[in-house]
């Protein structure tokens, strides 16, 4: 691997780490309040938190919303954990 693949890697694990933490929030307080949350409001959440220099995806056509909001399905399906 390139360093420049370390850094892509790095990302990736750290963003993913925030969704979690972001769907565990969502999560406690949908059981809290019994109020359905969608996997919007986890984005939000994660977009909310993340510091203002906080790289974006500024190729293609794919968003980092886009890419937190498959990482929050994949963890929300347990496929994130399927290996």
């Amino acid at each position: 691997m390139t360093a420049v693949d370390d850094a892509y890697e790095a990302l990736a694990v750290d963003l993913l780490q925030r969704t979690e933490r972001a769907v565990e929030t969502v999560a406690a307080l949908a059981v809290d309040t019994g109020i359905t949350f969608k996997v919007d409001d986890i984005v939000q959440r994660v977009e909310d938190e993340l510091p203002p220099d906080y790289p974006s995806h500024t190729t293609g056509d794919v968003s980092r919303r886009d890419i937190i909001a498959a990482m929050a399905r994949d963890i929300l399906s347990g496929e994130a954990y399927d290996d």
